[in-house]
């Protein structure tokens, strides 16, 4: 049915109401002119079954009018909307949720009337007495909502789904106006009840039009078996659960979607029940997963992807002060408060811009982590947050990578210092006011920004210290010693080494 659905709403989408009346035409005829109509002609033993039929065409049709116009006025925002014209989306698809509520209620209660009256008047023509007649209007009043209860609702909800993911399509509209309530189990419990009533009452109706069914009881099995091969599973399962079981389809698909790593493709909210409330918060999760995967890129992007990671499963836990066993290396520019001053702004920040593309990715790719930009320069750290065995040896496989490729990028025209120093520091967040940040704080931290500023005496475009060489597990053959040197703000003198990197283009500032 979702094809013929679909193929109506495409082709009669401005006059959609009646056109599903007429596709929904030749399913309600069979239903009441073979289990009470003609049975009703039988049961009189009368011979206007050609009567009976064309009653019974003509009935079916008002009811179709009765199922259509009361909520008619609701469907038209979105017909006009198929044809074309200038209508509010959500406006239209409220007015669908309208139709459906409106249509279900009204079918509910008109069709008993319809029945009983549509069961009179067969009655009648078949010559049946007073009593018999009040007793076929008991039995049209209840068959008639009967087989409504059976299928109607997945009807409608079924026939206006087109129309819903059309009217949805590309917006965010509609999660709000299912009905939260559990209506699906309840609906399904109540088609059910009404399989077993409308079908019973028309069996045993049947049984007793066949003459030779007091005879021979074994023919109640075979009215049983006819009754759901023809009636009970195309109504109960094809029209009644079948389309109730679409948005759990979706969902189902959605979920693999979600699995992989997709969420830019919303569920259709079509159902009006809490199957549509499930689908709607279905799509409040899926955006919920893509908010955090935008800040996730974010974090990647404003912050190192091992620190975002880490902050993003640890939540509100933030890292508390640890001490840790760690190589920091600081990486500057020479010369680069001349060069922003006879440069623009545009140009100085896309020079800066341009080294860092190097620095970072070299850091991250060796397993450290780059703490701080600072100004013409930037913080690295091996070994925290996350630890690393060797963190000497990475350093200086980072700080060789950048000399290289800084070299290859630029050759002359930018020069780098990279100074490294091991030791322990303090690692944590500090901050307060809603404003935190990870940092090391110690000893360690000032000799490296120390020996880096020593380079410009050197000439070297790589010092480590004493620590980080003892911290090595593998010595490099092509270490100079630089002797020892006191630092600025120390006390003790601090041993240093060049790590030859090639021509490093970096004679001794003066």
């Amino acid at each position: 049915m979702d094809r013929i659905w679909q193929w109506t709403w495409d082709r009669y989408g401005a006059r959609y109401a009646w056109a599903t009346s007429v596709v929904a035409f030749p399913v309600a005829l069979p239903i009441y002119l073979l289990l009470l109509s003609l049975p009703i002609v039988a049961f009189e033993q009368s011979d206007r079954y050609v009567e009976a039929a064309a009653v019974t065409i003509v009935a079916v049709l008002v009811l179709e009018c009765l199922m259509i116009m009361p909520g008619h006025r609701s469907m038209r925002p979105a017909e006009r909307w198929a044809a074309g014209h200038d209508v509010d989306r959500e406006s239209a698809l409220k007015g669908t949720y309208t139709y459906s509520r409106t249509t279900s209620s009204v079918t509910l209660w008109s069709s008993g009337l319809w029945a009983a009256t549509l069961a009179v008047v067969i009655g009648a023509m078949a010559e049946a007495t007073g009593p018999r007649l009040v007793q076929y209007a008991i039995i049209g009043a209840v068959f008639g909502p009967a087989v409504q209860l059976i299928a109607f609702h997945s009807i409608v909800e079924s026939s206006l789904r087109p129309a819903r993911i059309a009217l949805t399509a590309g917006t965010e509209i509609g999660d709000e106006m299912p009905r939260s309530r559990p209506t699906f189990a309840a609906r399904s419990n109540v088609a059910m009840v009404a399989v077993a009533v409308a079908y019973s009452c028309a069996g045993a109706f049947l049984a007793l039009v066949i003459p030779r069914a007091a005879e021979m009881p074994v023919l109640c099995v075979v009215i049983a078996c006819a009754f759901a091969l023809i009636f009970a599973v195309p109504t109960s399962v094809a029209l009644g659960f079948s389309p109730s079981l679409q948005p759990i389809r979706d969902l189902a698909s959605g979920a693999e979607r979600v699995a992989a790593g997709d969420y830019g493709r919303r569920l259709p909210v079509v159902q009006d029940d809490d199957l549509g409330a499930l689908a709607a918060s279905f799509n409040r999760m899926q955006a919920g997963l893509a908010e955090r995967q935008r800040l996730q890129g974010a974090f990647g992007t404003y912050v190192d992807p091992a620190l975002a990671a880490r902050l993003l499963q640890q939540g509100d836990d933030v890292f508390t002060g640890e001490r840790r066993e760690v190589s920091v290396m600081f990486v500057d520019i020479r010369d680069f408060t001349p060069f922003a001053e006879t440069h623009t702004a545009e140009d100085t920040v896309a020079r800066l811009n341009a080294l860092f593309e190097i620095v970072v990715p070299a850091v991250v790719d060796t397993g450290g982590h780059v703490n701080k930009f600072l100004g013409d320069g930037a913080l690295a750290v091996f070994g925290a947050p996350n630890d690393i065995e060797d963190h000497a040896a990475a350093a200086v496989a980072a700080a060789l990578r950048i000399h290289q490729r800084v070299a290859q990028t630029f050759g002359s025209a930018l020069r780098i210092g990279i100074g490294i120093n091991s030791g322990v520091v303090i690692a944590g967040t500090i901050g307060g006011g809603g404003k935190l940040e990870f940092t090391l704080i110690g000893d360690t931290v000032n000799v490296a920004a120390r020996v880096e500023q020593l380079t410009k005496t050197t000439g070297d475009a790589i010092l480590l210290t004493r620590a980080t060489v003892d911290a090595l597990t593998s010595r490099p053959g092509d270490l100079t010693d630089r002797g020892v040197h006191v630092l600025k703000g120390k006390s003790a003198a601090v041993q240093v080494f060049g790590l030859a990197a090639g021509d490093s283009g970096l004679p001794p500032d003066r």
